[in-house]
């Protein structure tokens, strides 16, 4: 006679399905629990940056600086880019005018990228006629704006130079004397992260 094959069944693992469900739960939710905490309490918080310059967080606009014109994505019809501006309450001193040079040399540095990014002047007084010939002459594409020095909060803080977003915002703040190549580095992070402008 043949044998009979008999089958036992399989001890059934009762906890193992309540295990998966909590083992997912913990790789999903977990990261951003840790996340919650570490900006609620500050801990493991990097404290290095990776910016140059003033970060300006405050939702600011050169509007709000006192500079004339519309700023923004929405505010004409010619689609908006980032902007190297430069900021002085007078008539362009030799510290704004560096910042200029500067401003327009960064511009070129961008390279394949130099058609999201333009840069631009605002002076809260009438420019020297020699100056304002050699602006016209060897800086066509600089966009030229007046400043409303009452508005301009540090009026005595010298020549700035920002960097503005296409929605019209103001990211970074550098004074006279700051690094060009600092400067580029920051732009160029920028319009890496940036989908727009």
């Amino acid at each position: 006679m043949g044998s009979t094959l008999t089958f036992e069944p399989l001890p059934r693992r009762q906890g193992r399905g309540r295990w998966q469900l909590l083992g997912l739960l913990a790789v999903v939710i977990g990261p951003m629990l840790l996340a919650s905490a570490m900006y609620r309490w500050q801990f493991w918080v990097p404290q290095t940056r990776s910016y140059h310059g003033e970060l300006i967080a405050t939702g600011q606009t050169p509007s709000d600086l006192g500079v004339a014109g519309s700023w923004g994505i929405e505010a004409g019809d010619e689609p908006r880019r980032w902007q190297l501006l430069v900021t002085s309450a007078d008539d362009c001193g030799a510290d704004c005018r560096a910042l200029v040079y500067l401003a327009r040399q960064i511009h070129i540095g961008l390279n394949r990228e130099v058609g999201r990014a333009g840069h631009a002047l605002a002076h809260g007084a009438a420019l020297p006629a020699d100056y304002d010939a050699e602006l016209r002459a060897g800086y066509p594409q600089l966009q030229r704006l007046a400043l409303d020095v009452e508005r301009y909060p540090e009026p005595k803080a010298g020549a700035q130079l920002w960097i503005v977003d296409p929605h019209g915002n103001l990211v970074l703040r550098y004074g006279a004397g700051s690094n060009g190549k600092q400067i580029l580095e920051d732009l160029r992070y920028l319009l890496k992260l940036s989908q727009i402008g």
